[in-house]
C-alpha cells in the first residue's frame, strides 16, 4: 500500500547488516512526509529493529499514529501540516531522539525523504534546506554516542527535483563535515 515494491531499506539495510555483518540492534530513521506503513509492518514484533518515523499526519498512507508502537520497538511522530521548521525539530528532538538514544543500536539506517521540504507539491511542511542539515546533524550525534559513528542514509527522494537537490545537498554536505 506504498510508494514502493521493493523496501531498500529493509533489504539493502536491515537485513544486510544482520546477515553480512552480524549485527543485531538496528535503528531505522524515516523523516520522509509519508508514514513508511511497509517498514512499520515488517518489523513490529521484532524487538531488535526500532522503526522511527516522523512524518506528516492524516496523508497517505493514513497510518503512523502515535499510538502505533508494535513490540515497543516502533516510534512514530506525526506532525501536522504547515507547522513552523522550529515545531518539526522540537518535536524530532524531544519525541525521537531520546527514543534512540535509549534503544542503543548498533547502526542507524536513514530512509532520507525530502518531501517536507517547503516546496514540496504532494505535502505541508516548512523544512529548508538547513533543517536537513540540522536533522543529518542530531542523526549523527547519536550515532556517535550509541554505535561508533555507523550511519548510512538511503535516499528516499521527493516530488520537486530542485527541493530534493538542495535538501539532498545538505543532507549529504552535514554527512560529509562529519
Amino acid at each position: 500500500m506504498g510508494f514502493c515494491v521493493f523496501n531498500n531499506v529493509v533489504i539493502g539495510g536491515v537485513e544486510q547488516a544482520r546477515k553480512a555483518h552480524g549485527l543485531k540492534r538496528v535503528v531505522l530513521v524515516d523523516f520522509d512526509v509519508h508514514h513508511g506503513n511497509g517498514t512499520q509492518t515488517v518489523y513490529r514484533a521484532d524487538p531488535d529493529v526500532m522503526v522511527a518515523s516522523i512524518h506528516q499526519a492524516m496523508i497517505f498512507p493514513m497510518s503512523g499514529a502515535k499510538h502505533e508502537t508494535g513490540a515497543g520497538n516502533i516510534v512514530n511522530v506525526p506532525i501536522l501540516r504547515n507547522v513552523p521548521a522550529a515545531q518539526f525539530r522540537d518535536a524530532f528532538e524531544t519525541g525521537l531522539l531520546p527514543r534512540l538514544r535509549d534503544f542503543r543500536p548498533e547502526l542507524i539506517l536513514l530512509s532520507a525523504g525530502f518531501d517536507a521540504h517547503l516546496s514540496a507539491p504532494l505535502a505541508d511542511q516548512k523544512l529548508a534546506p538547513a533543517d536537513f542539515t540540522w536533522l543529518t546533524e542530531q542523526l549523527m550525534e547519536v550515532a556517535d554516542s550509541c554505535c561508533g559513528g555507523r550511519l548510512v542514509s538511503i535516499l528516499k527522494g521527493g516530488y520537486n527535483s530542485s527541493a530534493v537537490a538542495q535538501s539532498g545537498a545538505a543532507h549529504v554536505c552535514a554527512l560529509m563535515r562529519h
